[in-house]
């Protein structure tokens, strides 16, 4: 429960900082506004944001008869959930990855690279699909999709409010001009802002995830082997992979290091495999 409100809260942060940087562009009018298009994104975000995913990565949903066991897992796994069994996508993509989206349990999809089933047993592989499970289960894909749209839209808002300082743009009706100096800080400090709040989001769901998946698949020693194989793995393969879908796979398909890899969506893979093995003791 603790996990949950910290997500809501730092939801709300995120979209009042959206309302804010809307607000230093057009006053009271541009607050009003910017929560209008947060209403606005986060709807569409919610109806669209998985098919679009999918067609970023050229998933090809998997019938019964092309993996028999694959769906046997999925089923298994969903069942243990008490969640409808997702349909399954796979990715043509030799970097081992997995990543769920869909806005629900039952519009749900689980999506698994070519690498993964090549590099995996299957008690490993049933780790990495309970943890998608798990992230369905507590409709983590609706939280983060959100909060990647909000997160790119405070970042454009910055960058309009820079503009608009150099135009003489005023943060309210009756107050002076936005300096050129404020706006800079404030189009450097929003977008790292909405960063961290992101970034706290997901790392938050990942643990979580981590927790139900080890729970549905009654091996958390497991899951734990499948996320050192596939950290390992994709930094040897690496994956072609859009920035803003960063938090949806298990692993981060990006590896980058020194300051960047503190800005990852993504917990440290060693601190998950701890956890991961408490719990198997």
């Amino acid at each position: 429960m603790t996990s949950s409100i910290k997500t809501a809260v730092l939801f709300a942060m995120l979209t009042t900082l959206f309302v804010i940087v809307g607000g230093l562009i057009g006053g009271q009018a541009g607050m009003i506004i910017a929560l209008g298009f947060a209403i606005i994104m986060n709807f569409f975000s919610y109806f669209f944001s998985d098919s679009i995913v999918l067609k970023i990565y050229k998933a090809r949903e998997l019938q019964r008869s092309d993996a028999p066991g694959l769906h046997e897992i999925v089923e298994e796994l969903a069942r243990n959930a008490g969640i409808p069994k997702p349909k399954i996508c796979i990715i043509p993509d030799p970097s081992p990855n997995a990543f769920a989206t869909g806005r629900n349990p039952q519009k749900a999809v689980v999506a698994v690279t070519q690498g993964i089933l090549q590099i995996l047993n299957t008690n490993e592989l049933r780790g990495v699909i309970a943890h998608e499970i798990g992230h369905i289960a507590h409709r983590d894909i609706l939280i983060q999709s959100c909060a990647a749209v909000l997160g790119s839209a405070i970042t454009s808002l910055a960058n309009m409010l820079y503009y608009t300082s150099l135009f003489g743009g005023r943060n309210s009706e009756n107050s002076s001009p936005i300096s050129g100096l404020g706006a800079v800080v404030m189009m450097i400090l929003a977008p790292l802002a909405a960063t961290l709040i992101q970034m706290a989001i997901s790392r938050s769901r990942e643990y979580m995830a981590d927790e139900a998946g080890a729970s549905f698949c009654s091996d958390p020693q497991a899951l734990a082997s499948a996320l050192n194989k596939l950290n390992n793995y994709s930094k040897q393969i690496p994956m072609r992979a859009n920035p803003a879908t960063e938090n949806m796979f298990i692993v981060s398909p990006l590896h980058s290091g020194g300051m960047q890899a503190l800005f990852s969506t993504h917990p440290p893979i060693e601190e998950r495999i701890k956890r991961l093995m408490q719990m198997a003791r």
